[in-house]
């Protein structure tokens, strides 16, 4: 990761979880991303790659207890990698929007990255585990990455009966929303995107 890139490194460490998260937002979508969580790795692959944000994570947690602490855990570690490697968002389009299909499923995500963090996450996902996942934990990740983000991040399921499309389709969603968020805006390239003059 250059120094000419929006880039940062985290590390968190509890009595939970220990990660690490390393991020590039001018990346080509690269990953190798391993929580012990399968699923959830699928999940910040598709992330990273349709974000074209490169992005490493490694976590260890007690996923003896279950995967809940892991999951929301690396979404407040992404979640402060992504505040720090924006800066001061200088030149940024801000904001970002996509409705993107998977077979069954059609989600809609939509997000600001305001530094006013708020989510509304409208999945209702039709089964309570995805293999060994919970799928409730995905709230929980979006909950964590929008809070430690900076992101009012909407996130609505339009149709869609399959849990896993569903789940994937706004994974995928999230991450073209952010691709375009986080472009340069070639009319104010070195302009804060706020009236306030701060994001």
């Amino acid at each position: 990761m250059g120094d000419d890139m929006r880039s940062a490194t985290i590390t968190r460490k509890t009595a939970e979880t220990d990660i690490a998260v390393e991020i590039n937002l001018d990346g080509s979508g690269t990953y190798d991303n391993q929580t012990g969580v399968g699923f959830f790795d699928h999940m910040l692959d598709q992330l990273a790659r349709h974000a074209l944000m490169d992005m490493r994570v490694r976590a260890q947690g007690d996923l003896h207890v279950d995967d809940h602490h892991t999951v929301e855990d690396t979404g407040i570690a992404l979640g402060q990698a992504l505040n720090e490697a924006l800066g001061d968002k200088r030149g940024i389009r801000r904001y970002g929007e996509c409705h993107l299909p998977m077979d069954d499923a059609q989600v809609r995500a939509a997000l600001d990255l305001s530094g006013r963090p708020y989510l509304i996450c409208n999945l209702d996902i039709p089964t309570p585990k995805i293999g060994t996942f919970d799928t409730e934990l995905v709230r929980e990740f979006f909950q964590a990455f929008a809070t430690h983000g900076g992101i009012t991040l909407h996130i609505d399921k339009l149709h869609g009966f399959n849990s896993h499309h569903i789940v994937e389709a706004a994974f995928k969603a999230v991450a073209r929303a952010l691709r375009d968020a986080l472009e340069t805006d070639p009319r104010k390239a070195d302009a804060i995107p706020s009236t306030k003059g701060s994001l």
